[in-house]
């Protein structure tokens, strides 16, 4: 019998273990969870502590509602980002002046250090800029929505970095602050989706070193990336042996049709813990079926030709194109690109393109190249 997303929750409260890795595919329920995971901690805080609960942080979550602290003022003469100010922006900006690391980080990340976030005096504001060739500098830029999940994630980053040194001191009054002395848990849900797989990857690094510094917390993640999953699960060393040694453990998330969950314990990366080589094509296959294709849909195709090649041993994963590989990769490249800026128009698949999405998954998956990954143990 499933469970609710509290009960769910409250097993992942309850554990001794350091880190929990949670793999659910979008629209499952990962946010609610983090937010039913967030309320609990709240709930038993009070419990404990009465009136004093609201001076004790006992819990931070990453969600997409986190970026709800950020909203566009879009005066076509001066659009700005503002900051809803808390505590913890105005510690982490005002009080530890991290915001040249947080412009380091975001630069990184997109892969751009010519898009500039410029905070105002009080940062409450951020005003972006872009520097192009000849001293030229393109200000009152507004950046596309992946963008700004980007520098959200690298404020909240940056605030764990500086909570994890502070936490490190072994005793609290020697502390510089005291507001994080009961915080026990970092719940983190997908904090990946508008990135390309080198930054996703730098990321899930990043916060494996993170965790992996820190004596004093317990982690959740979850996501619906495989290949994030993939990189904490190694970097982390989430194998059976080092779950027991360790601490760790991971879990696939489940809604059931009666609107129940199931948190399920897995051993193994996403191929072998749940096959996600054969969602991605199911997902092509109804887009196909059903005539809703979609740019993401030549994402999820480059990414069906990249596992695939991976589990063979090609270099490239365009070397399992058909012969004219110069013409099927460039239209799936084409596809599967993030633009820069949100004014960029993003066309939709024409009619000859959605056909070339139908042959090359065609392609792939009666071919041989398919054919001998599926053959060996199921998994690409």
């Amino acid at each position: 019998m499933g469970q609710t997303l509290t009960e769910i929750a409250q097993t992942l409260r309850d554990t001794d273990k350091k880190v929990q890795l949670i793999y659910a595919f979008n629209g499952v329920g990962k946010t609610r969870l983090s937010r039913e995971f967030k309320e609990l901690i709240a709930l038993k805080a009070a419990d404990e502590a009465g009136e004093e609960a609201d001076k004790k942080v006992k819990v931070l979550y990453y969600n997409a509602f986190t970026e709800d602290l950020f909203y566009w003022n879009n005066d076509e003469t001066d659009r700005r980002l503002v900051i809803q100010p808390n505590g913890f922006t105005n510690w982490i900006l005002q009080d530890q002046g991290q915001e040249r690391n947080i412009v380091t980080y975001f630069q990184r990340y997109i892969n751009d250090e010519k898009l500039t976030p410029n905070f105002n005096v009080d940062f409450s504001e951020i005003r972006f800029s872009i520097e192009r060739g000849n001293e030229q500098r393109i200000d009152n830029i507004k950046i596309s929505k992946g963008e700004e999940s980007c520098l959200v994630w690298c404020v909240f980053f940056s605030l764990l970095k500086q909570i994890n040194s502070v936490l490190e001191i072994a005793e609290p009054a020697e502390r510089e602050t005291d507001q994080f002395n009961d915080l026990k848990y970092i719940f983190i849900d997908d904090p990946v989706s508008s990135l390309d797989e080198n930054h996703l990857i730098e990321i899930a690094v990043n916060i494996s070193e993170l965790i992996k510094e820190s004596n004093n917390l317990k982690f959740v993640i979850s996501t619906h990336n495989a290949l994030f999953y993939n990189v904490l699960y190694n970097e982390l060393g989430l194998n059976a042996d080092n779950n027991k040694k360790k601490g760790y453990c991971c879990f696939m998330l489940k809604r059931n049709n009666d609107g129940t969950y199931d948190l399920k314990g897995v051993q193994g990366d996403s191929n072998k813990s749940f096959s996600y080589h054969l969602y991605l094509k199911q997902v092509i296959e109804e887009a196909i079926a059903t005539d809703s294709i979609q740019k993401y849909h030549f994402m999820l195709l480059r990414n069906l030709y990249e596992k695939t090649a991976n589990f063979l041993g090609y270099p490239k994963w365009s070397d399992l194109l058909p012969d004219d590989k110069t013409t099927y990769y460039n239209r799936i490249i084409q596809f599967s690109s993030h633009s820069t800026l949100s004014n960029e128009a993003v066309p939709e698949p024409s009619e000859p393109e959605k056909n070339t999405l139908k042959f090359l998954l065609n392609h792939l998956v009666t071919n041989k190249y398919w054919q001998k990954a599926a053959n060996e143990d199921g998994a690409v």
